[in-house]
């Protein structure tokens, strides 16, 4: 069996100011996608755009990775992150096989919930992901794993702004360790090929 290398970035706004809120739940389920995957603790990179990578020597087929900007500029510390990956792998066979997947956060969805979406598709309005969109390569294999934050009664601006901006409940904050469940699933079955 053939294996993929996964590069899984997280966007949202940098910690600590911002951890733990609903805009930053890609960085929250990151965290704790770390602990499913048994890769070692965060550190900051200087090669992957001075973001937080976090990896399994003995097991070297995933790599996360926690963009150090704010969110609606995420695209070019992706771009670079994903470039220094893209050349840490020894083959072009490898380069040409390996994904990139971007966890986000997303008001379309309940919380808990996830859903992925493969292909060059519309950002649906998330500034973030237009961001990556705009500044990876055209054809780059990009996956993105939505996760829900749910939605504010109001569609005011303001009011789903500050919704977005809030910090999660400790309640929310254990959803997401189990969306991180989730999000290990669909990373295990694309390094296997079966995604």
């Amino acid at each position: 069996m053939s294996f993929r290398h996964i590069f899984v970035a997280s966007i949202g706004n940098p910690s600590p100011t911002y951890t733990n809120t609903l805009h930053s739940a890609g960085h929250t389920v990151l965290s704790h996608l770390r602990v499913w995957l048994h890769t070692s603790p965060f550190k900051k990179s200087r090669i992957h755009a001075s973001g937080l990578l976090s990896d399994d020597p003995r097991d070297p087929y995933w790599i996360l990775w926690q963009s150090p900007s704010l969110m609606n500029i995420s695209g070019k510390p992706v771009h670079t992150a994903w470039r220094a990956f893209l050349s840490s792998l020894a083959t072009p066979e490898e380069r040409k096989a390996a994904r990139l997947v971007l966890v986000h956060d997303e008001l379309e969805l309940p919380i808990g919930k996830i859903k992925v979406r493969q292909g060059e598709q519309s950002a649906k309005g998330h500034n973030g992901v237009k961001s990556v969109m705009a500044t990876l390569p055209k054809g780059t294999d990009l996956t993105k794993v939505g996760v829900g934050i749910g939605r504010p009664a109001s569609r005011e601006s303001n009011d789903v702004a500050a919704y977005v901006m809030r910090k999660m409940t400790e309640a929310e904050v254990d959803i997401m360790a189990d969306v991180a469940g989730q999000v290990s699933e669909v990373v295990r079955d694309m390094s296997n090929g079966v995604r």
